[in-house]
């Protein structure tokens, strides 16, 4: 059980960190991208390619892997994100961002191959260390270390406490000389950041896989709507949870059982606490 236990912490550190991307990217945008998983994929694919492929070193191929993640980022808010907005209020952007997931993922499918691919080792140990093996603990600091560093920046820093404005009342902010278009860009570079680190992270764990992305989305908006939108506590609590669930249910009944746990789980909060554990009822003005 020990083995369950490390196992649904890694990957449901996994599910936090997309769940908090999608926090970051909805916070100034009220957007839920399709993309948010797909760039996890793309930073575990390049990191692969980087250093297994290329031989480059390790950190050059995470900072290689961090700016691929940073550029998807950037690449969503303005092909999928920016246009739509400017148009209409409608949630078109489900479909425009459906789009470039797609499009991505049958690109990175042609290039890299459609089989799942080892990712490098990144220190020397061995494979028989068990449950010390650094993928089970190399995404969980990963993953803690952002989510500290991500309350600290909106707590602490002045660019944070702009991203509250923005979030809370967009036009009062616009009104008091705050760039709203610039800030959403900043929020998605900042997702493609999340991912690009958490992604390069817990490579070993996923494997550079082109369908990863899919999951992570599906994963991670599940995290997001257990713990609350908007609350990057209750992402925590969510993605945790939920990789937890996961690992108990491949466990006991095996791995087909995975998705049937975790859509399971969205359906009793959204019936019992559509805003989750730790979201905000939302008020209609009559």
């Amino acid at each position: 059980m020990l083995t369950v236990l490390i196992t649904g912490l890694a990957t449901g550190a996994l599910y936090v960190a997309a769940a908090l991307a999608y926090n970051v990217m909805y916070s100034t945008s009220k957007v839920l991208s399709v993309t948010t998983g797909h760039v996890f994929m793309v930073s575990c694919v390049a990191g692969a390619f980087f250093i297994g492929e290329l031989k480059l070193p390790m950190i050059v191929g995470f900072l290689g892997a961090v700016a691929a993640g940073i550029a998807f980022g950037l690449l969503t808010e303005i092909v999928a994100i920016r246009r739509v907005l400017a148009r209409s209020d409608e949630h078109l952007w489900l479909l425009s961002t459906l789009a470039l997931a797609t499009i991505i993922q049958q690109s990175i499918g042609l290039w890299w191959g459609t089989e799942p691919k080892p990712f490098p080792r990144l220190f020397e140990q061995e494979f028989t260390s068990g449950l010390l093996d650094q993928k089970y603990w190399l995404p969980i600091v990963a993953v803690g270390l952002m989510a500290v560093c991500m309350e600290l920046f909106y707590r602490r820093t002045l660019f944070g406490k702009i991203f509250l404005a923005v979030s809370e009342d967009p036009f009062a902010a616009r009104a008091r000389g705050i760039s709203t278009d610039r800030i959403r860009a900043v929020s998605y570079a900042i997702a493609g950041l999340i991912g690009g680190v958490a992604g390069f992270a817990a490579g070993q764990l996923t494997f550079a896989f082109f369908a990863l992305g899919l999951s992570l989305t599906l994963n991670g908006f599940i995290a997001l709507a257990v713990g609350g939108l908007g609350s990057n506590l209750g992402a925590i609590v969510g993605g945790i949870t939920l990789g937890l669930l996961n690992a108990t249910a491949t466990y006991f009944f095996g791995g087909e059982y995975q998705q049937t746990v975790a859509i399971g789980l969205l359906m009793v909060f959204l019936l019992l606490k559509p805003e989750g554990l730790f979201g905000n009822k939302m008020v209609r003005h009559v």
